[in-house]
């Protein structure tokens, strides 16, 4: 008795046409990550985002999340008043390399959207101007 070629295809035509719907409701880009819904989610890039990092920062009720300064980053979003643009900065001495670093912040701040994101020269001048905040 001979088996049917079919009977053996079966399983695999039914995963196929499994597979291509699955890829035919899917974009086929990635797309952006909505910002959480309470904390800050930070990254830091490369130019032409040839690297990406980034930590989920929460400062209330009390600093937490991936961020390994997490109390000293809120300190300094706490001292800048809730303001990315006027974070403390540090003075130090860098190179004038130009190998540009872009940050961004999104999600919430003491229950305020935040949406900011700069690019900095090189990676140097990014640490000195944003202090612990990026430091990741």
């Amino acid at each position: 008795m001979r088996s049917r070629p079919t009977s053996r295809l079966r399983p695999l035509a039914t995963t196929a046409a499994a597979l291509i719907a699955l890829s035919a409701a899917a974009p086929a880009y990635a797309a952006e990550l909505p910002p959480p819904s309470s904390g800050l989610f930070l990254t830091v890039s490369g130019g032409d985002n040839s690297w990406i990092r980034g930590v989920l920062l929460k400062c209330e009720p009390e600093p937490s999340g991936r961020h390994p300064l997490a109390a000293k980053a809120c300190a300094a979003i706490e001292k800048a008043g809730g303001d990315l643009e006027a974070l403390p900065a540090e003075s130090g001495i860098c190179t004038r390399q130009y190998a540009p670093v872009t940050v961004s912040a999104s999600g919430t701040y003491r229950g305020r959207p935040v949406g900011w994101r700069k690019t900095y020269d090189n990676a140097c001048t990014m640490a000195y101007s944003t202090g612990n905040l990026f430091r990741f």
